[in-house]
């Protein structure tokens, strides 16, 4: 499986989302990857799943796709929740959200899609193997973020 490098952040998390995704996001501190470098979440208009669900994707697409090598990065970006659990650490309160990432290299996805859009609705066209051979090809992982979320519980 490949590794992926931590993302960095020097208290500018909401300037990187801002000049990458053009998302204005009330939060501060750092990529979420443990307690220590929680994202701190100010106010959301959003649901609170669904806010941690959409700075997840972010922190996905920035990992396996803006920081890699053009021949190294990953499309198709997926996340499904899988755990959750919330929990009070010296009075302040985080969410701790396990997700389940899927992704598949964006050269070999294009090469799917467009094996798709010549063969679908040909004779010999076998759709079941076409998507057995993308699940073949799909990147798998599971990734923890922690929310600090007393400002908006």
């Amino acid at each position: 499986m490949p590794h992926f490098e931590p993302l960095k952040s020097d208290n500018d998390l909401k300037e990187i989302l801002k000049s990458a995704f053009d998302a204005n996001l009330d939060i501060s501190g750092s990529w979420g990857y443990n307690k220590e470098l929680s994202t701190i979440l100010h106010s959301t208009d959003n649901p609170l799943p669904q806010f941690e669900h959409m700075f997840a994707s972010m922190r996905a697409y920035v990992e396996m796709n803006m920081t890699q090598d053009v021949s190294s990065r990953y499309g198709s970006i997926n996340l499904n929740e899988i755990k959750r659990e919330r929990l009070t650490i010296d009075t302040l309160i985080y969410d701790k959200v396990i997700y389940k990432v899927s992704a598949m290299k964006e050269h070999i996805y294009a090469t799917f899609i467009n094996a798709y859009k010549e063969g679908y609705g040909k004779e010999d066209f076998d759709l079941s193997e076409h998507f057995n051979k993308r699940k073949e090809a799909t990147l798998t992982r599971k990734v923890t973020h922690w929310f600090e979320i007393h400002a908006v519980v």
